[in-house]
């Protein structure tokens, strides 16, 4: 089980740090290993999110978010992405900005980081709703029940999460003018480059959330009608549309998988600039761990995990949360990604442990009904 959901992440491995010797030495090989390190420990609350969205999904659509979905997410994401943004920054072609990505590497570098605002602002506002849209949501089973019973009731006022998403993005752009207009207003226009991208994040999400989550309630409903309309196919003759539904509900739900992704990958991407500027070096380090958290993805949805684990979803997305504020904040400020990592590890490490307690805690307490229910039978006899 293992080695068949592991074993693609395991090759590709092998073949990226071959490579990256081949390439770059065995300097090479350490700036790939460690950047594989970095996008798994960054993007393994990704992992998790990504599992409670893809369990919706049948096997067929599994595959195709391993196949499909891994080279938008390693070619797209970690190798054209970077390219596009300086193509952008730049407003120079496609082919002029790979040729300085491989010629003058540490321009590119620099333009990428100029970019870093409104990509942080895009980013951090689709992962804020993901947040807000989750902790305002009533939920059966809380882990952190006294923050998480007030913000449930509170998430009866509509539109609640896009206020609060909107004011936090109005306050941000605001600081950001402000801060920039004591620096002589040099960057006043990224204030509004900001507001914008932050504005198109938002509704970026509306839109492939909305979608999803429609063609998600019309295939729960034709599930629900499914014995009626099998039975009333065989009678009438007619084809049932239910697998058509599915196929949309499906489609939308992968598409709002990739948008995720690539959310996500934005702080895994800029980060990688902290260890090296080049782009070939970039793109196998942090494609090899995409490659991982892809595995570990469905390795979750087969495992079973979420189910046995109840917590790790809202660890998942506390862990959201504080990369949205991360992502925020460094639109200003420089935050090491050594922080970033380790607020998402440690947040989904305590949602385990909390797992953990739950199930035993469980299982005890069956265990005493158990045998209480023994006694009253034994007395009987």
């Amino acid at each position: 089980m293992l080695l068949k959901t592991f074993g693609w992440s395991f090759a590709v491995t092998a073949l990226g740090l071959v490579a990256a010797v081949f390439y770059g030495g065995w300097t090479g090989f350490g700036v790939v290993a460690i950047l594989s390190i970095l996008e798994i420990s960054v993007s393994f609350d990704n992992a998790v999110v990504n599992a409670g969205i893809l369990k919706k999904m049948n096997a067929f659509w599994q595959k195709i978010f391993l196949t499909i979905g891994i080279l938008i997410a390693v070619f797209g994401m970690r190798l054209v992405f970077p390219v596009v943004i300086v193509a952008i920054s730049a407003k120079i072609g496609p082919i002029e900005a790979v040729d300085l990505a491989m010629t003058d590497k540490d321009q590119y570098q620099q333009l990428v980081t100029d970019a870093h605002p409104s990509i942080a602002a895009f980013g951090g506002m689709f992962l804020l709703m993901i947040f807000l849209d989750f902790i305002f949501e009533d939920r059966d089973i809380k882990w952190l029940g006294w923050i998480e019973r007030p913000l449930a009731k509170l998430g009866k006022v509509d539109m609640l999460s896009v206020c609060i998403a909107l004011i936090v993005l109005m306050v941000t752009s605001m600081t950001f003018a402000t801060n920039a207009h004591q620096h002589g207003g040099a960057h006043v226009d990224k204030a509004q480059t900001v507001l914008i991208s932050g504005i198109a994040g938002l509704i970026t999400y509306l839109v492939v959330g909305g979608l999803s989550g429609y063609f998600e309630n019309k295939l729960e409903e034709d599930e629900e009608r499914e014995h009626e309309a099998e039975e009333e196919a065989k009678r009438t003759g007619k084809k049932n549309t239910g697998m058509a539904m599915a196929g949309k509900a499906a489609f939308f739900m992968f598409l709002y998988l990739e948008v995720l992704d690539a959310s996500f990958s934005f702080d895994g991407v800029i980060g990688a600039f902290a260890i090296t500027n080049d782009i070939v070096l970039m793109a196998l380090g942090l494609g090899i761990g995409a490659m991982y958290v892809r595995s570990l993805t469905v390795y979750l949805v087969r495992q079973g995990t979420l189910d046995d684990y109840v917590y790790l979803e809202h660890g998942a997305h506390y862990a959201i949360g504080a990369l949205a504020a991360i992502l925020l904040v460094t639109i200003q400020y420089e935050i090491h990604e050594v922080i970033t990592g380790s607020i998402g590890v440690l947040l989904i490490a305590w949602s385990f442990f909390s797992s953990v307690r739950r199930n035993r805690a469980l299982a005890a307490a069956e265990g005493k009904a158990g045998s209480d229910e023994k006694s009253e039978v034994s007395s009987g006899v």
